[in-house]
């Protein structure tokens, strides 16, 4: 019982790093969209550039957070299943820029190996969380 208590807390606490993580970025695109895309050196030039940024990294990483929070409360699996699919497919969609538009800058080439490490992490927490909870549940 203790171990599935542990593997869950964990379960837990990387859900919500992931959750501030989104959250950080998400209060920098509402308060400041022009720094989120400094970070790729990309400047805006109208309002409905700043609009977009402050819409996809502000409201839909708002809304991530949330779920994730929601969803590290309620239910720890379904948290990690989708925080796989989130940075597997981040991962994903850096690694299809290698191959069709070429290298990635140092940013990104930064953040392909983050997101591919927390895609790992989320995958064995979700089986090491399920394992545990088969164990103790038989």
């Amino acid at each position: 019982m203790q171990t599935q208590k542990m593997v869950n807390r964990v379960a837990q606490g990387f859900i919500l790093l992931s959750a501030l993580a989104l959250l950080s970025v998400s209060v920098m695109a509402f308060s400041n969209p022009q720094s989120v895309m400094d970070l790729v050196h990309v400047q805006l030039h109208n309002t409905d550039a700043f609009s977009s940024i402050r819409g996809v990294y502000g409201g839909v990483g708002l809304t991530l957070f949330i779920s994730l929070i929601y969803l590290m409360i309620n239910d720890v699996n379904k948290g990690l299943a989708f925080l796989s699919l989130l940075w597997g497919f981040y991962a994903l969609s850096r690694t299809i820029t290698v191959f069709v538009e070429g290298a990635l800058g140092d940013f990104g080439q930064q953040w392909l190996v983050t997101e591919s490490v927390f895609f790992i992490i989320a995958l064995v927490l979700l089986r090491a969380n399920t394992r545990a909870k088969a164990v103790f549940t038989v």
